[in-house]
């Protein structure tokens, strides 16, 4: 079976806040989620074969996320249930504007212990493009099953996307953070960046409003300064929330607008589909051959995409199919 886009790194369960109880507490809805599996979603609902590697809990949470994507026809036998740890869980309370306040139980998670012996190699040898993300270099063992597995895919002649996803909760210590995402960048061909993830990067701020880009000139500089410190990478995405996304292809760039006028109630895995969309068009471009139309409008397809995962709670099986970006983007052009 040769696979399309193969993963390595964390499953969760995403608890999307849903209100208040008769009693006043508050409640919560157990979605299955985790960014490199929402990405291998996106892929899914776009036809796309696609295959995931990873650790999760011999509990109910890991049945759940292992049985949500088998439903999308994403190949599970890359992942590995363990009594070690428990299903890494995440619960998020969402603002007015749909953005996100976390709380992760992750201390050990299972998705951690994963280990170099029990990753795949008949996956990693069989697929075009190997994703994986910053989340599984946070702890040992999974990060040296994560860096051994990014090293078998180039090795095997795989194009290797990299999403720093940062979750700074999750990090004991934000300069490791980010030498292991510089790692990660000096490895990928694709890289998926957000605005305070390029600050992050490349200029050593904070993500707590100590720094990140405004959508303007220091995102421009950030690129550069990304593109000068990590030649090998080849095509970039750079995602603005509200603002929009922007791609740089060889010679080429281009910047789309978000689409307006939708109902947002929760961002959870907007990023996610962002990059399964672009992934999805790079899959059917040569990348070694710059394209300024088709950069652009990969770009126009994953805002679409993103955008309708906003309208919905959870991540990984909220994701749209291809009939719905095409209505939305009919309604939009």
């Amino acid at each position: 079976m040769v696979y399309d886009v193969a993963a390595i790194g964390e499953l969760l369960i995403d608890f999307t806040s849903s209100g208040d109880s008769e009693r006043g507490n508050p409640e919560f809805e157990a979605n299955p989620g985790g960014a490199p599996g929402n990405v291998l979603a996106m892929l899914a609902k776009l036809g796309h074969k696609t295959a995931f590697i990873g650790k999760v809990g011999n509990d109910m949470f890991g049945e759940m996320l292992t049985d949500g994507l088998r439903r999308l026809g994403i190949e599970t036998s890359g992942i590995i249930k363990t009594f070690e740890a428990g299903t890494t869980l995440a619960f998020i309370r969402n603002s007015d504007d749909g953005e996100r306040e976390f709380s992760f139980y992750r201390n050990p998670g299972a998705d951690t212990m994963l280990r170099e012996d029990e990753v795949s190699a008949e996956i990693i040898g069989n697929c075009k493009v190997f994703h994986f993300g910053s989340l599984s270099l946070t702890d040992e063992p999974s990060r040296s099953a994560t860096r051994r597995a990014v090293a078998a895919a180039g090795e095997n002649g795989a194009l290797i996307s990299f999403d720093p996803n940062l979750r700074p909760l999750l990090w004991g210590d934000l300069e490791e953070a980010r030498r292991q995402i510089a790692w990660g960048c000096s490895v990928c061909d694709v890289l998926k960046v957000s605005d305070d993830e390029l600050e992050f990067i490349v200029g050593g701020g904070g993500v707590d409003g100590s720094g990140g880009g405004d959508g303007g000139s220091e995102c421009s500089d950030g690129i550069i300064a990304l593109r000068e410190r990590f030649p090998g990478i080849k095509v970039i995405f750079l995602t603005k929330g509200a603002l929009g996304a922007e791609g740089y292809w060889g010679e080429y760039s281009a910047a789309k607008p978000a689409f307006t006028g939708i109902n947002v109630i929760d961002t959870t895995g907007a990023g996610d589909a962002f990059f399964g969309c672009c992934l999805s068009h790079l899959l059917r471009c040569n990348i070694n051959t710059p394209n300024q139309e088709a950069l652009e409008n990969m770009i126009i397809c994953a805002n679409a995409a993103a955008a309708i995962v906003t309208t919905r709670k959870g991540a990984l099986l909220s994701m749209p199919n291809e009939d719905e970006i095409l209505r939305l983007l009919a309604k939009a052009y």
